[in-house]
């Protein structure tokens, strides 16, 4: 069953409502990587394994729409076989946004993400991390126990 939250949340996708688009553009003015202190889609971020506690962190992560871009070859070729166009990412824009927060924040654990907003150029996701040796999530049976089977 879908929350109320998370109701309104697709509403406001599908009607691309005023509220949503003003946020985006001030999304837009800040850093690619930004800290923010509660998330956005709370429940959401709750099943995602977030608590309101020192150790937990909400990273709202901006990154680039589009297919790859690749070099064109120098020497000659036919045009069908130049291989520029129509080249795909192995992974998606999502695993893209974890992975440069994870770079950015090497002590942490990832709990999860999930989408936010997409324009004509950007793609936003929120990325909520953990920091195993912070001692309230140590001490926290729950958060220690997902922590646990997480390989990065």
């Amino acid at each position: 069953m879908i929350s109320h939250q998370d109701q309104t949340w697709l509403k406001m996708w599908q009607e691309n409502s005023p509220e949503l688009r003003a946020k985006a553009v001030e999304w837009r003015k800040q850093n690619a990587l930004t800290r923010i202190e509660r998330p956005s889609r709370i429940q959401k971020a709750r099943r995602l394994g977030y608590k309101a506690k020192q150790g937990v962190v909400v990273i709202r992560m901006r990154v680039g729409k589009g297919n790859m871009r690749k070099k064109r070859p120098v020497a000659g070729r036919r045009p069908k076989h130049l291989g520029v166009t129509r080249i795909k990412p192995d992974v998606s824009m999502q695993q893209v946004a974890e992975r440069r927060v994870l770079e950015r924040f090497p002590n942490m654990k990832l709990l999860g993400s999930y989408y936010l907003y997409q324009d004509g150029i950007y793609l936003w996701y929120e990325v909520i991390l953990a920091d195993p040796s912070h001692p309230r999530i140590f001490k926290d049976i729950e958060m220690c126990g997902k922590l646990v089977g997480l390989k990065n």
